[in-house]
């Protein structure tokens, strides 16, 4: 600037912060979207409707492209979002390689198949393809049953290894199945006198046992899928069902990407400031919640360069989450030191009472609603803040980052 000239607006200075904004709950209901999205939007843009602090979508949606999901985000919002801008709950999968090479049985809804391959993965086959392979192997509904008996089926591949990106329709078909592939180690063709045990890996996306969408109560999420799932594995065989990755909130892995998408645009727009902190605004205490907290103790285990992150965790997940962990510590070029959660009340979580501004030492769930593989903390599922709705949670924000 000229000599003498003012100095620029506290607005115009490069924030230091960043937002990952969950979707449903928050700024959409269904397909409606709510009305403070839109409010809080307009402060997050400038006069040309460009943002002015870096912003992530994080949701554990993920039947869809990222390009519709960021389409539709732009519609609901009134104003363009990239695909680079969201984070479906498969979208770290680009990151598990060692699997992109394996035939991968893959279930959901959506483009299940073209998701898969734009994760890097070349070699699927859908629970549809399997069953019109075999089938013998759905019989529940007595209307889907082969009226004669079919031949032998020949040249179909092995399968290598399952991806369950979210909730199927049909379910009874999409547990059977599944559960043939396990116990006939990716061959459903085919009885073998042992269950074999480690079973085939399973990656699987969203864990959300609820979410929210235009009913009064909360709808069935990919989480309720996983949890029969996993129960029917052990009625039959005795045993645990493992994975080898749970990815999407609140899994560390997922929020370790967003900070990385978060860097990545505030390179791009050219803000020399490192990006310090990022507020994580959600609707659900269990995944929301959790999972910004989870990601805060690692942040600041990282940065403390301790071995131990100091978080009680199941076996089952300590391997994964250690490996994400262990990146962190080694990751001295991240800048980013702490991640907020602010919960919302336009969402799965509904106060019956008056909105305090912070958590009190009061456990807001009696019920634990998160995944299994995820040991229940009650810090863990306090939120930071809670306010009315997104457009108070960005002024939140810009109050504490004193930004105009």
């Amino acid at each position: 600037r000229a000599p003498g000239s003012p100095c620029p607006p506290l607005a115009l200075q490069p924030p230091a912060f960043g937002f990952l904004f969950d979707v449903d709950g928050v700024l959409v209901r269904g397909s409606q979207p709510l009305p403070a999205a839109r409010r809080a939007f307009r402060r997050l843009a400038d006069g040309s409707g460009r943002l002015r602090v870096p912003v992530v979508f994080l949701t554990n949606a993920g039947n869809c492209l990222r390009s519709a999901k960021a389409r539709e985000l732009s519609q609901a919002l009134g104003l363009e979002v990239s695909p680079e801008q969201v984070i479906l709950s498969h979208s770290p999968l680009q990151l598990f390689s060692q699997f992109h090479h394996r035939c991968m049985l893959v279930t959901g809804q959506g483009p299940v198949e073209e998701n898969a391959h734009n994760l890097g993965f070349k070699h699927v086959v859908t629970i549809e393809a399997l069953r019109k392979a075999y089938p013998l192997l759905d019989m529940v509904d007595q209307s889907r049953r082969p009226k004669e008996l079919c031949p032998p089926t020949t040249g179909f591949p092995i399968i290598e290894g399952v991806i369950l990106f979210g909730e199927p329709v049909r379910w009874e078909t999409s547990l059977q199945l599944i559960t043939d592939v396990l116990l006939s180690n990716g061959n459903p063709g085919v009885e073998l006198q042992d269950v074999p045990y480690p079973h085939l890996p399973i990656l699987a996306c969203n864990m959300d046992l609820l979410w929210m969408a235009e009913a009064k109560m909360p709808r069935f999420g990919h989480g309720t899928f996983l949890l029969c799932l996993e129960n029917i594995y052990k009625k039959v065989t005795g045993r645990e069902l493992k994975y080898e990755a749970l990815i999407g909130k609140p899994s560390p892995v997922t929020y370790h990407y967003a900070q990385y998408l978060i860097q990545q645009q505030a390179e791009k727009q050219g803000w020399k400031a490192p990006i310090r902190r990022l507020y994580a605004v959600g609707d659900n205490p269990m995944s929301d919640v959790y999972g910004a907290n989870l990601y805060n103790s690692y942040l600041k285990s990282a940065q403390q360069n301790q071995v131990e992150a100091g978080l009680r965790r199941s076996p089952q997940a300590a391997s994964a989450h250690t490996e994400v962990y262990l990146e962190l510590r080694n990751d001295c070029n991240s800048s980013v030191e702490s991640c907020e959660s602010i919960l919302v009340c336009t969402g799965v979580y509904c106060p019956s009472a008056n909105v305090p501004k912070k958590t009190e030492a009061h456990g807001m769930e009696t019920v634990f609603h998160g995944h299994r593989d995820f040991c229940f903390d009650p810090i863990l599922v306090e939120a930071s803040y809670i306010v009315q709705d997104v457009d108070d949670a960005v002024q939140l924000a810009f109050k504490k980052e004193n930004w105009s």
